[in-house]
């Protein structure tokens, strides 16, 4: 039972991870890394002070995706955050968001 036990934790594991790789590769993918940084402000804010931000927030997946994809400026500081669209699909967009939401 233990080994069962043990064999299913790393399989939930290792797909939470092979998950959180593919979000990576795809911010990294869609040139989002050029501005940010998961740990750290480079242009743009650190992914992890952008899910600090939005925590408990109802609308932020949805707030986000858009601004992933239309730009906006005025939160972060004086440097605008680019249009997407054309680069990034809403599917893309969400599941950036949605990844970024998740990180601690």
């Amino acid at each position: 039972m233990k080994y069962l036990l043990l064999i299913a934790t790393l399989v939930a594991g290792s797909a939470i991870s092979a998950e959180a790789m593919a979000n990576a590769q795809l911010a990294k993918s869609k040139n989002c890394m050029a501005c940010h940084s998961v740990d750290a402000k480079i242009v743009g804010p650190a992914f992890k002070e952008v899910a600090k931000k939005y925590a408990g927030q109802k609308d932020a997946e949805a707030k986000l995706t858009q601004k992933v994809l239309n730009g906006g400026s005025g939160v972060w500081g004086a440097v605008a955050m680019p249009a997407n669209k054309g680069q990034v699909t809403e599917a893309e967009a969400r599941e950036l968001v949605k990844w970024v939401l998740s990180l601690k």
